[in-house]
């Protein structure tokens, strides 16, 4: 079909809109987890971590961390997989993909040889889960060496294989650390069964609706070269696929607000996306030794409607029950409105934090 002709206005608003992060706000942690697809986990909290920023930067005050916890722990509407929080409705769109894991001949091996240890690990869970996996002995006969991610014991390697297969999962944490029964008895057991291609179609789609607008490209944006529809987008190269309902409500327009990006938020993660739509060229400062920072360790990108204005350099210091801001970088100079709408979100932040804001000029 004959692609789509996109201003790059049109095409921004096509991504934040996808991203929630427009005027109109999601009600709650299931509808955000619905429409992005994950949420990332990551402990780096300079402000907060990044699965309780993504959430905040979408619903906003009404949004609690225990919140997050009672729809993994208790209602079982989210589950952790891969570093992420996903709505139980993407399940059965992976469990093909763990039905033929692994595919690394390494892998296969490592499983092989270590039988025993593979039974010794599910009849533990089996008898006493969930469990922790400093609860559950190393019986491996063939060990992996350290990787540095991971010390020689071998129960979280066999762990991760077995979540990987979909043998077991994790059904909660205490802190970091992730606790884990069979899959048997966390996951739903009456979901819809899925070949592979169609369950690698159907996550297409759900990648393009999260995005909005993306790339056709497998690793970047998980979307294929016949996912939704075609796009072209003014002043770019790049051939485009596009969600075609969020293309039907284009002319709706709720209009913006700001919002404090956590660096790893999903809408950042296709860097040659933020240059070609929004202008953005972003770096990650965070492995950058310090005098080679512009910006900060941890810096927020600042996303006023559909454009990004500046960063965010701030931390929360809880001995003194503060938010330091050590700076608000701004792209060009912000005019009045705009200087007040960022310290509105700023002095929103910090109440949600439960701490008060020092270093605001």
């Amino acid at each position: 079909m004959t692609p789509h002709q996109l201003t790059r206005d049109q095409a921004r608003r096509l991504v934040v809109r996808a991203q929630l992060l427009d005027a109109d706000r999601p009600g709650d942690v299931v509808e955000v987890a619905e429409q992005l697809g994950y949420i990332k986990i990551d402990p780096t909290a300079t402000i907060a971590p990044c699965e309780h920023t993504v959430l905040w930067s979408r619903i906003g005050w009404s949004y609690e961390p225990g919140q997050l916890r009672k729809v993994v722990e208790d209602d079982r509407l989210l589950f952790e997989f891969d570093g992420t929080f996903r709505p139980m409705s993407l399940l059965p769109l992976l469990l093909p993909g763990m039905r033929r894991w692994p595919q690394r001949e390494s892998s296969r091996q490592w499983l092989e040889v270590n039988a025993r240890f593979r039974s010794d690990v599910l009849a533990r869970l089996r008898a006493e889960g969930p469990l922790l996996a400093s609860d559950i002995p190393d019986t491996a006969q063939v060990s992996q060496a350290p990787d540095g991610w991971s010390g020689s014991n071998q129960v979280p390697h066999m762990l991760e294989f077995l979540r990987r297969q979909g043998e077991v999962a994790i059904v909660g944490r205490e802190g970091r650390h992730r606790r884990w029964d069979l899959a048997e008895r966390v996951y739903p057991q009456d979901l819809p069964v899925y070949d592979e291609d169609e369950a690698e179609r159907l996550l297409e789609q759900r990648r393009l609706q999260a995005a909005g607008i993306a790339r056709p490209h497998r690793w970047w944006s998980g979307v294929g070269k016949d996912t939704g529809e075609p796009a072209v987008v003014e002043g770019s190269t790049v051939k485009y696929r596009v969600d075609p309902e969020a293309l039907a409500a284009l002319d709706e327009d709720d209009g913006g607000r700001v919002a404090f990006l956590n660096p790893y938020d999903s809408l950042l993660f296709d860097r040659r996306r933020l240059e070609e739509l929004f202008e953005f060229t972003y770096v990650l400062e965070q492995f950058k030794p310090k005098p080679q920072r512009r910006y900060g360790f941890f810096a927020h990108p600042i996303l006023m409607g559909d454009r990004f204005v500046g960063m965010l350099d701030a931390e929360v210091d809880r001995e003194r029950e503060v938010l330091r801001v050590n700076a608000v970088h701004e792209f060009l100079p912000f005019d009045p409105e705009e200087t007040e709408m960022v310290r509105a979100e700023i002095t929103d932040l910090a109440e949600w934090l439960g701490v008060a804001v020092t270093g605001l000029q």
